[in-house]
Formats: C-alpha cells, sequence, structure tokens
C-alpha cells in the first residue's frame, strides 16, 4: 500500500538557473507545506496528529529480507511459524510476531474507526478523541481524580449556558460566565499531572509514543522493552478502559483548531487540497478532512467525543499487534488479564455511501497569495481490487523518485514544473479512492502548461509498452520499498495490522508482494486505458495572486 510503504518524499530540487536563492528556499518550503498537508488526509501512519511524541524511537534491529526477485513464500513459511494470532472473548484480536534478535517489542493498537466513519456536522471527531487518549484516566494524569470531576462537569454546564446566552444575544451574562468558566478551568488546570503517561511510559524505557488519525484508522503506538509486557498491558488497557474524555477538552480543541488554519485557512495549497477532494468526490465521506471542518471542531462537545468513543472503541473493533521479543503464551495469558476486562459490545456500522461513478471532467480553481501549483486526479478502486498492484506499479512509474517519468519530464528535460509528484491510494484506499499527482510550476511557465505535459506523460502508458528495464526497475523499488518497512518491528506491526483489517487477512501483505512481480505490460495499458479518461478526470489549478 503506497500510503504506508513510500520513504518520505525526496523535496530537493533542481535549481533551474536561478540567481535569487531566496526564492529557491521559498519554494522548498512549499513543496514540503503540501506534503505535510497531504499527509495530513491520513496517508502515512508515521505522520503523528496528537502532540505527544516523548523520544525518538532507538534503531531496531533489522531481519533478513530477501531478495527482491526471489519467491517471497520462504520469508512467508518464516513468518507464519513464528506469528501466532488469537481473539479474546469480547472481540479484541491480538497478532503476535517473535523476533528474538533483540530485546525490544513494538506496540500497535488499531481502531478500526476513522475519518469516514464521522456523522456530518461533527467532522474531526475521530482525530479529537486521538488527541485526548493521551490525557490520562481516573489513575493516570490526575492530582486527585475526586476534586477534578466536579470542575470538569462545572465546565460543561457552564459551557452550555454560555451558548445559551449567546443564542439570546445576553452580552452581559456571556461575559458574567466566561469569566466564571476561565475560573473553573484554571482550578481544574492545577489538578491535571501533564503529559504522566508519557513520562511513566519513557522512565521504563519506552520512546516513540505517538498516534495517528486517517479517514480509516487510528493508530496508538510505542515501544518497550521486552521485560515491560505487562506494563504495556497495564497503561494500554487502562488507557481504554478509563479514559478521562473531558480532561482538557477545551485547552485541546484550541489546539486542533489552530492546526487547521495553519494547514488550511493560513495555507493556500492546504486550502487547494481541501477543494481539490470536495471536488473529486460527492457524497463518499473521503471528501471530508480528517482534522475537521472549523464550525464542526467547534461545536462538538465532550459528549459527543464520549458518545463517539462508546460506539466505536469497542473491543470487536481494535486489533493490537505486538511484535519483537516476547513469548505468545505469555501475551495471550496477560492479554486475558488485562484486556480481557473490556466488555463484548456490538460496534457502530456506519452506512458508508457508495461513491457513484465520475461522469465528466471536473476542476476546481483557486486565486491565492501563492506560487502556482496543478493538481489532477482519477478514481480508482480500492485495495482489495485483482488491479491494486497495477495500479501501484502505475503510480511509481509515474512519480516515484527522480527516476520517475513525471520528474525526468516536467523538471529535468523540459523544466516546467519545480516539483512533480504522486500517490496511489488519496486521501485513503479501504474504499475506492485516487490516484493524484501535482506539480508545482516553475518561473516562467504556467499550471496549463503542466497540464498538457503532465497528460502526454500519462497517455503514454496507454498507447506505448512500458520498457521490460523500466518496468523491472518500479518493481524492485516498489517491492523494496514495502520489504524496507518490515525491517523494523514497528514496521512489521503496522504492515500486519493495515492488511488484516483492510483486507480480512495480514497474508495478503505478502501476497502484495507477489502482485507487484506478476504486474505486465499489457495489465499498465489496460488499466491506464480504463482509469485516465477525461470523464473520470479531477483537476485543480491553484494561481498566484498578489498578496
Amino acid at each position: 500500500m503506497s500510503q504506508s510503504s513510500r520513504s518520505i518524499l525526496d523535496f530537493k530540487l533542481k535549481i533551474l538557473d536561478w540567481s535569487d536563492r531566496v526564492s529557491v528556499i521559498l519554494r522548498r518550503l512549499a513543496i514540503a507545506l503540501l506534503t505535510w498537508i497531504i499527509f495530513s488526509w491520513g496517508l502515512l501512519p508515521e505522520v503523528a496528529l496528537a502532540q505527544t511524541r516523548t523520544v525518538p524511537p532507538p534503531q531496531e534491529t533489522k531481519t533478513q529480507t530477501p531478495p527482491v526477485q526471489s519467491s517471497i513464500q520462504p520469508y512467508l513459511d518464516r513468518v507464519i511459524k513464528q506469528l501466532t494470532e488469537f481473539r479474546l472473548d469480547n472481540g479484541l484480536k491480538f497478532i503476535v510476531l517473535e523476533r528474538h534478535q533483540a530485546p525490544v517489542v513494538s506496540f500497535l493498537t488499531y481502531a478500526n474507526v476513522g475519518g469516514v466513519d464521522e456523522v456530518d456536522g461533527k467532522t474531526g471527531v475521530a482525530h479529537f478523541l486521538e488527541h485526548l487518549a493521551f490525557k490520562g484516566t481516573t489513575r493516570i494524569g490526575t492530582q486527585d481524580y475526586k476534586k477534578e470531576k466536579p470542575l470538569l462537569e462545572a465546565l460543561e454546564q457552564l459551557n452550555a449556558q454560555i451558548k445559551t446566552a449567546k443564542a439570546d444575544g445576553r452580552k452581559a451574562e456571556v461575559i458574567r460566565l466566561q469569566t466564571e468558566f476561565e475560573k473553573v478551568e484554571s482550578q481544574a488546570a492545577k489538578l491535571v499531572k501533564q503529559n504522566e503517561l508519557g513520562q511513566i511510559v519513557e522512565q521504563a524505557g519506552g520512546v516513540g509514543l505517538n498516534a495517528n488519525t486517517s479517514t480509516e484508522a487510528t493508530r496508538y503506538f510505542y515501544s518497550f522493552p521486552a521485560n515491560k509486557l505487562e506494563l504495556w498491558m497495564s497503561l494500554e488497557s487502562e488507557r481504554f478502559l478509563d479514559p478521562v474524555i473531558r480532561r482538557e477538552f477545551y485547552k485541546e480543541k484550541d489546539v486542533i483548531l489552530e492546526e487547521r488554519r495553519m494547514r488550511v485557512e493560513n495555507s493556500p495549497i492546504g486550502l487547494m487540497v481541501e477543494k481539490f477532494i470536495d471536488t473529486a468526490y460527492k457524497v463518499h465521506p473521503y471528501r471530508r478532512p480528517v482534522i475537521g471542518y472549523d464550525e464542526d471542531i467547534r461545536n462538538l462537545t465532550s459528549e459527543d467525543v464520549q458518545n463517539f468513543f462508546n460506539t466505536h472503541y469497542v473491543p470487536s473493533n481494535l486489533t493490537i499487534a505486538i511484535v519483537g521479543d516476547v513469548n505468545p503464551a505469555q501475551v495471550k495469558k496477560l492479554a486475558q488479564t488485562y484486556f480481557g476486562r473490556f466488555q463484548a459490545k456490538t460496534k457502530a456500522v456506519e452506512k458508508i455511501p457508495v461513491e457513484p461513478s465520475q461522469k465528466q471532467t471536473r476542476e476546481v480553481t483557486l486565486q491565492l497569495p501563492s506560487q502556482p501549483w496543478y493538481l489532477e486526479g482519477y478514481h480508482r478502486p480500492a485495495v482489495t481490487h485483482p488491479d491494486n498492484a497495477v495500479y501501484e506499479i502505475i503510480g511509481s512509474l509515474l512519480s516515484d523518485g527522480r527516476t520517475s517519468r513525471l520528474y525526468k519530464s516536467l523538471v529535468e528535460k523540459q523544466r516546467l514544473a519545480l516539483s512533480a509528484q504522486g500517490y496511489s491510494g488519496f486521501p485513503g484506499d479501504k474504499y475506492p479512492n485516487l490516484i493524484f499527482f501535482y506539480a508545482l510550476t516553475a518561473p516562467g511557465h504556467t499550471v496549463d502548461e503542466l497540464a498538457v505535459a503532465l497528460r502526454q506523460e500519462i497517455d503514454k502508458l496507454k498507447t506505448e509498452p512500458v520498457a521490460t528495464a523500466d518496468l523491472e526497475r518500479v518493481k524492485t523499488q516498489a517491492r523494496a520499498s514495502l520489504l524496507r518497512t518490515l525491517d523494523s518491528n514497528t514496521g512489521m506491526a503496522q504492515q500486519l495490522l493495515e492488511y488484516e483489517v483492510k483486507t480480512g487477512s495480514w497474508r495478503n501483505l505478502f501476497k502484495q508482494l507477489d502482485d507487484i512481480a506478476a504486474v505486465t505490460t499489457t495489465d499498465i495499458e489496460r488499466v491506464a486505458k480504463e482509469t485516465f479518461t477525461p470523464e473520470n478526470r479531477t483537476i485543480g489549478k491553484l494561481l498566484s495572486k498578489e498578496a
């Protein structure tokens, strides 16, 4: 899967005979900003949204992966021997992979819920909940919960009264209530032990405490020394058994609103990406930003977040991967002790509308103080489709790195663009999604020139067979990139869960490697003809406007 198997984009720009180095730096920053905006839609699980990171994880001992040209079967056979999976009576599933090369263990809790599971009017609630999951429990993160609880309840009451007073136009009453709110909030803050969860983890030798929310999932992860398995069981089970959703709720709302301002309201390319997705989709919730709309975030209540937690964070909607120096029998025993306390509940099943086939070209144009950008996307099927590997190869062939066709043509040869990149699987891949391309115009050129040049490269895939050497190169790059993510415990945990939850079995991770190897030039031509049509095209143009 492109969003978890690719390394961070290469953003170094080739300087096009400019003498103005300041302009070059500004354009580099612009490209980095677009990548950050795109990542915030949930493309790469490594990009975290909750500001809870402790310290960078240590260099993990790497396992030997097979040569990319050989069959994946021997590697799969070894994984099968080392992997144990079990499900608790309450429905919570564990995948345990033994790797005894180093005394470390990586843990990943995968909640099968993201932005697509929200209802209209309450966007951003999944991401909001991810932030609040680091605030602690009735025992962690507080000086005295018995004193804190009534203050948190008072804040909810005051907030409701403030909303009513504002609606009624009682300005004096609003001022009085806000003064009282700030007073109570200050009292509650004095009882909070800031980042106590992170401190416990770090003091016990844990690293990489973090989380992220995407369109389709919310992931919580960190690593511990092998002898801290039971501590992780205790902390992680308490975290989702007894969370205090109301703690610092309003403070965190301000943090999230500021995130949105930076990424969208104050970012021309961020606003462009949001408008582009909204144009490409008409009914599917992929059209909504994971961070949520400004008005929705402002109107979210702690009760909204609590209800979302109660209905989506049920055991049968959680899957946990544990990879490293562990004993599966001990893991199962401890899991039953700690996670067996969770009550079995029926998980909420949202009715995700099916996006209708696009019948004509769609276009959105914005004119903002920015360098000109060109965006183009085409609808493609979900990760479970038989042609998924073909789309991955097409994406790599066109836009993966400096050897890609778009970079060599648009950036190096024609010098129309400062950068030309793309993704297959945007803004997610659990449902039918987009193969997406974007380019930053070079000085003296226009987005229309970029559009023509980009489409010429795309059209070649329909009419000119890909050279054997080129196909083998991108196959090798794609398989090697995916295999590299499996070298670390964290990467393996991530990939096992992505395939387990999205495709129904972690074994499909290894099937994807064989599928990549099986892609032919005929496959590429067939899929290109089916996909890259004017009717299936969405265009985005961000034009320069003087500030």
